[in-house]
């Protein structure tokens, strides 16, 4: 049980180990500071809460306005130095909060947070996705996004105890830690690998990248744009259920840290889970209706909390949450799928930067309109968000095939075939012949053992002993003097595909589908 449960934490590839730690890294960062921000930006740099919105209002439309030209400039100096330099910018703008004092200093490094920010969510995207083989960028990425919610989680925890001391120093101090963080992510960022499009000369990054861009590829903008729908799961999860707990049923308010801890561990656990099988466009798809699925059930379940009492009530709340972390879940899969799928691959950066514009159009309006449907409406607003879910599900789908055709149309072939999430290898066996019905020719005679007639039609598992039937037959060590069974399976009976000391050098690691009778 517990050899299971490491081999499910370790991850698929030495590579997305690393990727793991340097989301690990940011995430420690990044709750850290974020647990204790209003306090912090109230009590040390002063402002009211008012300011605070405005502020990050701003920042957020200056973050919106620089996502395009920030992945263009990935695309010309390539994603891993521009990891790199925004790691290191946010690690010296952190360094920088103590000594801001009044709005107009916060509004300025609240705007350049979030440009540098937007810098380094289309390098890291760009570059997850060009140094992972096809077939590991969605399992990957899946590992890496439990290691996010991982940081996420210390993070919070580490700035629980900051504010746990009720002292301004510890407060003040809380942003050089996540600038340490940050220092330290921005080096091991260095220390990777570069991906192929790292490699540009001074030369390449004067030419013009061939091929339109990604605001002249409708699909992918509307994929995009139905993705930020989708994600309006969010808003469900952190605000519309929370203040529909409180303000439309009987349930304790204790219940929201339990629905949030239920949150958090199923997106640290599950993330492998529910991204198994998704390889390519079509199941990518798949992952979207099941996603949209548990959205709706979410909102179905959580409507009916208006007329149940007890129980029942925390029951169906806590129901309801589950489901709606079902929809993150199944959408973030579905999400790297397309990231992998309908990008050109020569624009990555690019890409990435036009999906959070927009994304960030799809999801933007979501808070005042779902919380005005939920709590103003009722039954029937929760009835109409479902049905903006299921609008969005019947759309994406001819969006995506628009996006792909126009990726067919304007990319290479040779290029093109870089964009995929899967490496056709399942595509390829799904042809083959059956193990059990392939032809295999004998055997050389130097792999026959007196007294051994492997046994017909079974294939040969890697890892098992290969047991001859003389040797099955024959049982116990002694009769006749032959070896038992347990003897064979342990020395693999020299027979090829076992790696053991009787298999001859130039067979080993060949393993045969099936073994015909001999003799």
């Amino acid at each position: 049980m517990l050899s299971a449960l490491l081999g499910r934490a370790r991850p698929p590839s030495p590579l997305a180990g690393r990727l793991s730690v340097q989301s690990l890294l940011f995430a420690l960062g990044e709750g850290t500071f974020m647990t204790g921000s209003a306090v912090f930006f109230t009590k040390i740099v002063g402002l009211s809460a008012a300011q605070v919105g405005l502020g990050l209002t701003l920042a957020g439309i200056a973050a919106f306005l620089a996502a395009v030209p920030m992945g263009k400039l990935v695309d010309r100096y390539g994603p891993k130095k521009m990891w790199a330099v925004s790691a290191a910018g946010q690690a010296a703008m952190f360094a920088v909060w103590p000594f801001i004092t009044d709005f107009q200093g916060y509004v300025l490094m609240a705007v350049a947070m979030e440009v540098i920010g937007a810098l380094g969510g289309a390098a890291y995207g760009a570059y997850t996705i060009d140094v992972l083989p096809p077939d590991e960028r969605v399992k990957s990425r899946a590992y890496m996004y439990s290691a996010l919610n991982l940081g996420f989680t210390l993070g919070s925890v580490m700035g629980g105890i900051a504010l746990a001391f009720h002292s301004n120093e510890v407060l003040h101090a809380l942003p050089w830690f996540t600038a340490a963080v940050f220092l330290v992510n921005a080096a091991a960022v260095t220390r990777l690998p570069k991906a192929s499009h790292d490699e540009r000369t001074p030369e390449d990054r004067k030419l013009r990248i061939p091929g339109p861009g990604p605001l002249r590829n409708p699909g992918w903008l509307l994929t995009t744009f139905f993705s930020g729908v989708f994600w309006t799961n969010q808003v469900l999860l952190n605000v519309v259920i929370p203040l529909w707990l409180v303000e439309q049923t009987d349930a304790p308010r204790v219940l929201l840290a339990f629905l949030f801890a239920t949150n958090t561990v199923m997106c640290i656990f599950l993330p492998m889970v529910t991204s198994r099988g998704v390889k390519d466009l079509p199941t990518a798809l798949k992952a979207i209706r099941l996603s949209s699925t548990f959205f709706v059930l979410s909102c179905l379940i959580t409507l009916a909390t208006h007329d149940t009492v007890g129980w029942v009530t925390i029951a169906l709340v806590w129901l309801g949450h589950v489901t709606v972390t079902g929809a993150e879940l199944y959408l973030s899969a579905a999400s790297w799928s397309f990231e992998a799928e309908l990008m050109d691959p020569r624009q990555r950066g690019a890409y990435q930067g036009a999906a959070e514009l927009s994304g960030t159009l799809g999801k933007v309006w979501a808070p005042a309109a779902y919380t005005f449907l939920a709590l103003s409406w009722g039954a029937a607003g929760w009835l109409v968000i479902a049905g903006i879910i299921l609008l969005a599900t019947v759309a994406i789908h001819p969006s995506t095939r628009l996006a792909r055709r126009f990726l067919e149309r304007h990319v290479p072939a040779d290029v093109l075939a870089d964009a995929r999430s899967s490496s056709g290898d399942d595509e390829e066996g799904a042809d083959a012949v059956s193990p059990r019905a392939a032809d295999v020719s004998p055997p050389e005679p130097g792999w026959r053992r007196e007294g051994c007639r492997p046994l017909v039609g079974r294939p040969v598992i890697r890892g098992y002993g290969r047991a001859c039937a003389a040797g099955r037959r024959l049982g116990r060590r002694g009769r006749r003097g032959r070896r038992s069974a347990g003897w064979w399976r342990r020395r693999g009976a020299g027979f090829p595909g076992y790696r053991g000391s009787r298999t001859p050098r130039e067979d080993r690691g060949k393993e045969p589908s099936v073994w015909p009778r001999i003799g």
